[in-house]
């Protein structure tokens, strides 16, 4: 009933457009790290009203077969500030038609009035008892995407094999049913009920559980830039700064508000660096201000910057998240009660971020795991160890998701920029600089130098090979035992379920058929991964030397850790031969 996809579809077939019509129409979506991702516009494997429609009616069907109280408990919806109009596709209009298919079958729906960051369906569907809640969003991904994140009863993103019989329920009822297109469903059914007030006040509150050091923040003349990337995160970040004490932080202007074509920024991803914090870093020289923090378009990542003797240092997730490890665990020490166990206390990480956790863990006495890369895997292991009266401070994974407390099980921007803001608070008073502190936690830790980047490669079929090429190596079925001139420990295959360093040969990890995941563990302490990503056309890299804390020459280390990353791109991803495209600069 989208006029604009439809006139797509006719549009391709009347001009021949074969191949594209069979791309669009052959396949479906799948869940990947993070629901369901891709571009709006028309064709099943594409973000639209009716993939949407049909998606949620296969929710709903394997809802009503795994909770019998789903129609007492509801449901939560979600959305950020998306859209394109040449698909007339908004973030809003999709949560619009995701509540009508369930509240055409009589389930209560809470349906945020506005949009909201990320993590606030999450928080809801714990706070509201409801059995699972979406969120329409595409992150931090280019302007024509969108997606379709899906949060169990658990507070946690689906993990398998619940998005595998969501898949199979979604195939059993691609017809719409008859109320399913009703979008005006959440304006006049008597069983939508609005949750932003409860919610955002709730969060407010529960936030403050991680705020250990309010009269500094009161009285702290340290000043922060706040950017939102045209998202969601202007006014929860403020609401949270104010929770904490502080004066508001100074926001961008041109990128305060929502903007679906991400105007100011060649990409709306944080992570890319300085290249896109270009307006706040410029802003927070004018005002003077030290510290900027970037929320993404849905405020569930947060990048940060610190000026340092008139440059910026920005700070990768490995780096952030070994500020957040030592502070996390500084804060629970200082605060905790005389008979805590420091070995009930856990943190997380995905496993192709940094091990410093690890080496804090190990000195510091408490629990250090690794889980697959995605925050739904930490969501869901974080609310075991819960369920076990096990206390967890903090999880993170490399790509600026961090998790800090657990009123969230799912990575959060919004309180990850203010626990920041009061570390570099608490950091001042001490006469010290976030970077300062960074290198003093890896001195008494150990160096942990990483360097995560990747190819764009929009071939499959080349995907496919180059991993394939990597499993048989040296002939069928046998991996490589050096990269270059570096000698190769361990191999462990995720996609398979191989690990040559278990006595069983068996990863310890679950298996993940559908991705490709292969690590290497090099004789000179560095620990390499290649990996396609969940949500784009990437083959990510992830590198990084771990070094024991008498092991002091960061130069050494770096110098070796790039001459590893150039063997291991000229050997075993081929660039030039596979016809991948750099990371741009």
């Amino acid at each position: 009933q989208n006029q604009k996809t439809k006139e797509q579809i006719e549009s391709l077939l009347q001009n021949g457009k074969h191949k594209e019509l069979r791309d669009r129409l052959c396949c479906r979506l799948t869940f990947g790290t993070a629901g369901l991702r891709s571009a709006m516009g028309a064709g099943f494997c594409y973000i639209n009203d009716l993939t949407v429609i049909q998606s949620t009616q296969g929710i709903y069907k394997y809802l009503e077969r795994c909770f019998s109280d789903f129609k007492q408990r509801g449901f939560v919806v979600g959305y950020d500030t998306r859209g394109q109009v040449t698909s007339n596709c908004s973030s809003k209009k999709l949560a619009k038609l995701t509540a009508a298919v369930l509240l055409a079958k009589d389930v209560p729906v809470y349906f945020f009035s506005t949009y909201v960051p990320t993590p606030f369906v999450p928080y809801a569907v714990q706070q509201l008892k409801a059995v699972a809640g979406v969120m329409i969003t595409a992150s931090h991904n280019r302007k024509e995407d969108n997606g379709y994140k899906v949060y169990w009863e658990n507070g946690a993103q689906i993990t398998s094999p619940h998005d595998k019989e969501i898949i199979k329920c979604i195939e059993e009822c691609v017809e719409p049913w008859s109320g399913s297109w009703n979008e005006n469903l959440v304006d006049t059914s008597l069983l939508r009920q609005d949750p932003l007030k409860k919610i955002c006040d709730c969060y407010m509150e529960d936030l403050k559980k991680i705020c250990y050091y309010r009269e500094l923040n009161v009285q702290t003349n340290l000043k922060f830039v706040h950017t939102s990337f045209h998202g969601v995160g202007h006014d929860y970040v403020q609401l949270a700064f104010k929770a904490f004490g502080f004066q508001p932080p100074i926001p961008v202007p041109e990128q305060k508000d929502p903007d679906p074509d991400f105007s100011t920024v060649k990409c709306p991803n944080p992570e890319e660096g300085e290249s896109v914090l270009e307006l706040s870093l410029r802003l927070a020289e004018k005002e003077n201000a030290k510290v900027v923090v970037a929320t993404d378009p849905d405020a569930d990542r947060l990048a940060v910057a610190e000026q340092q003797n008139g440059c910026w240092k920005v700070f990768t997730g490995n780096e952030l998240a070994a500020l957040f490890g030592w502070w996390m665990f500084s804060c629970w020490k200082e605060n905790c009660s005389e008979d805590a166990d420091v070995k009930n206390v856990y943190m997380l990480a995905t496993t192709v971020s940094s091990k410093i956790l690890r080496a804090i863990a190990l000195k510091e006495g408490f629990h250090f795991e690794e889980t697959l890369p995605g925050f739904k895997w930490i969501g869901s292991r974080v609310k075991d160890l819960l369920d076990n009266g096990k206390e967890v401070l903090f999880a993170f994974e490399e790509s600026i998701g961090f998790m800090c407390g657990t009123s969230v099980l799912d990575k959060d921007g919004v309180s990850a920029a203010v626990v920041i803001a009061e570390m570099a608070a608490y950091l001042e008073g001490k006469n010290l600089t976030l970077a300062q502190k960074l290198t003093e936690i890896y001195e008494t830790y150990g160096y942990h130098i990483s360097k995560t980047s990747y190819f764009l490669c929009y071939e499959p079929p080349t995907i496919k090979r180059i991993f394939e090429k990597l499993r048989n190596f040296d002939g069928p079925q046998s991996y490589p035992s050096s990269c270059g001139i570096y000698n190769i420990l361990h191999v462990r295959d995720i996609t398979t379920g191989y690990d040559s360093s278990q006595p069983n040969k068996k990863s310890v990890l679950p298996v993940s058929k559908s991705s490709q995941m292969i690590t290497f563990t090099f004789q000179n302490g560095c620990v390499a991964t290649l990996r396609t990503s969940g949500t784009e056309p990437k083959i990510k890299y992830y590198a990084e030397m771990c070094a024991l804390p008498e092991q002091s020459d960061r130069s050494v280390l770096e110098e070796e850790l790039q001459k590893l990353i150039g063997a291991l791109i000229e050997n075993f991803l081929e660039p030039d031969k596979n016809g991948l495209i750099w990371r741009s600069a």
